[in-house]
């Protein structure tokens, strides 16, 4: 294919939707690729691909100390705060890590310098190649509250001389979602065809067109009949680029972090021809963009 560097993000309402199956096939039939897995809470697009020659960085982020001999209690940080980090109880500031977005700014209107930053771990990004493809993975801390600055230094790596990078998006629609899609050239949602997977499945659009994504929808768990997931994009005029069937065969594999599109042809050309739907998608709009 002609398009280089091409940035695809893979989102789902909720978890178990299919969209890291989604995610790791496009990467496995993609000529050269980069995975980078943002559902930093739960990663397991490396069992897929179980890469080779992982590297490990620590990924940080600074949060304010302070020396009580210098502090004079003003309060000015706690006033400052509007995550409520800092509190002052029993003649001593106190600082709640949990809470602190890191803005430094309880630092700059401390008129005696009392505060200073520290460097907090709060996960990691492990890096590692699996065949064609470059698997990237953060993984968030246990009892930490956000990813969001994992996924920052994640998509850092969204660049470079492959020709696609899949981004393996959280669940639902929370702001480690909105800043997985920020980067991306095309959003794929996967639905599932019942109640809860239409209801997931509007959360999830109304997020894209927020942002003003091109998107599209791979309907998956398929069966015969009524697919309410389906109904739903036809109302509402969205593009269903794929589907992929209920299929006992296919949940064992995936189930067993088998990537179904390397054992499975009928899987493969799914999955290529899907490749290929997005990147027309993407042509297209890159077109009307030009003609504007």
């Amino acid at each position: 294919m002609e398009n280089k560097h091409l940035k695809i993000a893979i989102l789902s309402g909720k978890g178990g939707t299919g969209k890291t199956l989604v995610s790791v096939n496009l990467a496995s039939v993609a000529d050269y690729a980069k995975y980078i897995d943002c559902d930093v809470e739960e990663p397991n697009g490396h069992l897929f691909f179980k890469p080779i020659g992982s590297r490990t960085k620590d990924v940080c982020v600074g949060v304010p100390r302070v020396d009580q001999s210098m502090c004079n209690g003003c309060r000015k940080c706690v006033d400052f705060c509007q995550f409520n980090a800092l509190v002052y109880v029993g003649n001593k500031l106190k600082i709640l890590d949990e809470l602190c977005h890191s803005c430094g700014g309880c630092m700059l209107v401390c008129p005696k310098k009392a505060l200073h930053e520290t460097k907090l771990k709060i996960g990691e990004i492990v890096c590692g190649v699996s065949d064609h493809v470059a698997v990237v993975s953060g993984i968030l801390k246990e009892g930490e509250t956000s990813g969001v600055p994992i996924i920052r230094q994640l998509l850092g790596y969204a660049n470079g001389q492959m020709d696609y990078t899949f981004i393996d998006c959280p669940p639902g629609s929370a702001c480690t979602v909105m800043e997985s899609i920020k980067v991306a050239d095309y959003c794929v949602i996967v639905a599932e065809p019942t109640v809860f997977g239409v209801h997931n499945l509007n959360m999830v659009y109304e997020l894209v067109k927020l942002f003003n994504k091109t998107h599209g929808v791979v309907l998956n768990k398929c069966i015969d009949g009524q697919n309410l997931a389906e109904d739903f994009c036809l109302k509402n005029k969205i593009n269903v680029i794929g589907k992929i069937p209920f299929d006992e065969t296919l949940g064992l594999m995936n189930s067993n972090g088998i990537i179904v599109a390397n054992e499975l042809d009928a899987y493969k050309k799914i999955f290529n021809s899907l490749l290929e739907k997005i990147t027309k998608e993407i042509d297209d709009e890159a077109a009307i963009d030009l003609k504007r």
